[in-house]
Parts: C-alpha cells; structure tokens; sequence
C-alpha cells in the first residue's frame, strides 16, 4: 500500500463535501467531484469562489488551483482514477453500507477509503465489503474542513493498522492535526466533548443560575479563549503554577473533582428550549447564519495565524 496520493475524489459535495474539495485544491491536490444532485456541480463552484479568499489567506500549497477540480455525476468515472477516496455521503447506514462494498468492488485494493461520517462506526459501515475491507477508515473533519484542522481517524473491526497509519500521515502532511482514536464510540470524540460542556450549561440554564446569553460569554470569554491556544491538560499544567501539571495532580485535581461530582443532569424540557432559541436570536444582533459563519472564519483564521507565529502549531 505504497500509492503516491494524488487524485482526490469526494463523494458527495454537500457543505462537508464541498469544504473537502476546498481544502484538497489548496493543497495543490486534482480533486475529482462527484454527485448525483441537480445542482450539485452550480454549489459547489460558488462554495469554492467563496472559500478561496480563507484558503488564500492561510497559505496556498504550490500547484493550488481551483482549476484542478473536475466533476461528474457518475460515480464510477470519478473512482477510477482514485488516489483517496473521502466519502461524505448521507448519513444512513444502509446507504452507506451498500456504497462502500460498491468501491471495495471496483477500487484497486491499495486506495484508501475514508468516510467523513460523524455519528456511525467503520465497523458498521464496512461489514458489507468482501474483498478489502483493511483499506475503509474514518477520517471525520470538524467543520467546516478546509479552515478546521482537527481530523479524528479511527478504523473498524476489519481495518488494518497500515491503512490508519497511511491515513495519519496524509492529513498531517496536509496539514490538518489528526488524531488517532483507539476506540469506536458514538459521536467520536471532539463531538462528545463538546455536548459534555453543553450538557452543563444546559443544566446551569435550567437551575435558573445564569441566562442563556451569559453562559456563552462564560465559555467564549473564559476558558474558550484558552482553548484557542492550548488543550484542557496543557492548560492544567499552567494552573499549577511553579509545579505544573505535577502540582496540578497533587494538590488541585481533589477540589476538581469534588466539582465533577456535583455536575447535574439537565432536563431538557419545552419551556428550557424556547429559552435557548431565546437567548441565541437575542445574540444574534439582525445577523443572518452566514454572516455569523463568515465572522467566526475570520475570528479562527487570525487565531490560526496567530498559534502558527508563537510555534503552537
């Protein structure tokens, strides 16, 4: 399994999909479009035009063209001139299950297929291939792909070791900041962590502690503005002061967790909804999601460029 990856092909060119062929053709990559949607080809060329100043802006690989992207709305002509396949389907298992033992059909056995897919595993998702199911792996990005570094890898039941270390260093020489994940759960990881903060706050929102519209500032003007920088553990070492994560450990890890035991269980009635959707559009200041989308990209662009110049990289 020793093929040079130079042909991208991305099935399926929603927002995900659409934000993969981005990112590939910054990276100097022939990306090689497919989907069966109407309009999908008319999408995805706005979404480029409109992603490309971003990409522009964080640095463009040599040889980066949008000339390099090709489309067709037959999948079969994009596969047979796959380097990698990056799959983003809809996220239906038995969709999913007939597609993959389509390619393990028709791709040759050392054309790494990865699934994008944020909630179903690679074990269910390759039971149907019966030639080669060591090359299917999950390479889930956080959204959207061509600005977010984050890639969380992680294999099936069936998928070889080789496949996810070819997986690894194929974003990280993109790039991206993969990281491997040694087991399967539901949501993968990045995700779980996120809907455990959520699950707080909701809960803080629900006790009547503290307004929608507060809990967000207390995230994003707290402990989010660190997260920029560095990881939770990381940050813990600088809590400890003179001693680090060693102090850290020893002396501030017990009242942490007397604080972990008192953490509650939200109920997430009607009534705790209406006041979310309250207090968001109340945040929203007349902006549409878009411009709030656009806003934030530029936030992470400069916040990426910043980590990159203090070597936090």
């Amino acid at each position: 399994m020793s093929r040079e990856i130079k042909k991208i092909v991305v099935i399926g060119t929603g927002v995900i999909g659409a934000s993969w062929c981005a990112f590939y053709l910054a990276k100097g990559l022939d990306v090689i479009a497919t989907d069966i949607a109407p309009t999908a080809k008319a999408n995805l060329d706005a979404y480029i035009k409109a992603a490309w100043p971003s990409l522009q802006q964080l640095g463009l690989s040599p040889g980066a063209s949008v000339d390099r992207l090709s489309f067709t709305s037959t999948m079969d002509t994009a596969l047979a001139a796959a380097d990698l396949v990056q799959e983003c389907g809809p996220e239906r298992l038995d969709f999913k299950q007939e597609l993959y033992r389509h390619m393990d059909q028709v791709l040759p056995p050392d054309v790494i297929i990865a699934s994008s897919s944020s909630g179903l595993t690679m074990t269910d998702i390759q039971a149907k291939c019966e030639s080669h199911p060591e090359r299917c792996v999950i390479g889930h990005p956080f959204n959207p792909p061509h600005i977010i570094p984050l890639v969380e890898v992680v294999g099936g039941a069936k998928t070889s070791e080789e496949t996810i270390a070819r997986a690894m260093a194929f974003y990280a020489a993109l790039g991206k900041k993969p990281i491997r994940l040694f087991k399967a759960l539901a949501g993968h990881v990045a995700n779980r962590l996120q809907a455990a903060l959520y699950k707080e706050m909701l809960y803080l929102i629900g006790q009547g502690v503290l307004s929608v519209e507060d809990a967000d500032v207390a995230v994003s003007y707290g402990p989010g503005l660190r997260w920029g920088v560095m990881g939770q553990s990381l940050q813990w070492h600088l809590g400890g002061g003179a001693g680090g994560i060693d102090h850290f450990m020893e002396h501030l890890m017990n009242p942490l967790q007397g604080i972990m035991k008192t953490l509650g269980e939200p109920n997430i009635t009607d009534d705790l909804k209406k006041d979310v959707i309250a207090g968001v559009q109340a945040q929203l200041k007349g902006r549409s999601v878009d411009e709030l989308a656009e806003a934030e990209n530029r936030v992470i662009l400069g916040a990426l460029a910043l980590r990159q110049q203090e070597g936090l990289v």
